[in-house]
């Protein structure tokens, strides 16, 4: 039970990511105003008629901004918000899941559980500290670092269960353990420089560029970095698929190939941001697909280490 609802956890993690991507995409981070109750109430208005006369005035000395309702922003904003409340419940019930099946003994399970629910609540907290410091860029970027450390704890965890039953995932490789740790470290840093290029698009939405315009405004050393670690961490990515497909068993396989259409499809949205002047659209599917390869390299990562440690 632990095993399947883990999963399941990990999949919704990864939506909670998309859902936020889809905030950022569409500048709906200030869609409500307030953390944790949106333009002071429980459930959020739907219509400027339902707020005060002064609402920019009360909202706006709290931001020391301007404050424009947006029905279409605030419940973006809102579900995204929800969406958040939910994921913790589903931590939550997967470190009950984990205490009931492994408490006493020495797996791990119980503990990166554990580790995973206080994050949340961490997580929870960085986001009133978004909120009232108006999308400050850094922590936005720590924000979804966060995120990601929390599904690295669920995704090692899971591993540890399956080890713990004896299903044989693991194949020890010190050659192809270690290019997936270089894979993992260059990804986590081209997502760290694809959120900096994302904070000049940003910036240049609120402008009175044209989007046409955007692409050549972004032309420079960051933007040509991005693409050339796109194209290497591509070309590595082929090699440890031609190599790890001949000593992978069917379930790490089934990993192993998924890591790799991850990886091609992220390449050719990458291209169309490129090409088609930056499309809303797929700038959130970029986003989470960068944060589903990471998750994929780690549980790759883990193995291909030693299978010969045992957890009883």
């Amino acid at each position: 039970m632990y095993k399947k609802f883990a999963i399941v956890t990990i999949v919704a993690v990864y939506f909670l990511i998309l859902v936020g991507g889809i905030v950022r995409a569409t500048g709906s981070g200030m869609g409500c105003p307030d953390w944790p109750k949106c333009f002071g109430t429980w459930i959020p208005p739907t219509s400027v008629e339902q707020l005060p006369e002064n609402y920019q005035e009360i909202f706006g000395q709290k931001l020391k901004g301007e404050v424009e309702f947006s029905a279409v922003k605030t419940w973006t904003e809102y579900v995204n918000r929800l969406v958040g409340v939910l994921i913790g419940v589903f931590i939550f019930i997967t470190l009950l899941l984990a205490f009931k099946e492994y408490r006493g003994l020495k797996t791990g399970i119980v503990k990166y559980s554990l580790i995973a629910f206080i994050l949340v609540g961490v997580q929870g907290f960085l986001g009133s500290i978004v909120v009232s410091t108006e999308l400050h860029p850094g922590l936005v970027t720590v924000h979804m670092l966060l995120a990601i450390v929390i599904v690295l704890c669920l995704i090692y965890a899971l591993f540890l269960a399956y080890k713990y039953q004896g299903n044989g995932l693991e194949t020890e490789n010190r050659s192809l353990r270690f290019m997936t740790l270089i894979l993992l470290i260059l990804s986590v840093g081209q997502l760290v420089l694809g959120t900096q290029i994302r904070e000049m698009v940003d910036h240049l939405s609120f402008g009175s560029l044209p989007r046409s315009e955007w692409v050549d405004s972004l032309l420079g050393g960051k933007f040509y970095i991005h693409i050339v670690l796109a194209v290497i961490l591509l070309a590595v990515h082929w090699v440890l698929f031609r190599d790890g497909k001949k000593v992978l068993k069917e379930g790490s396989l089934k990993i192993l190939t998924l890591l790799f259409v991850a990886v091609i499809v992220e390449f050719i949205i990458g291209g169309v941001l490129g090409v088609f002047d930056i499309p809303a659209f797929s700038q959130p599917i970029h986003l989470t697909l960068a944060t589903i390869i990471i998750g994929l390299q780690y549980a790759l990562f883990l193995i291909f280490g030693k299978s010969k440690r045992s957890l009883s």
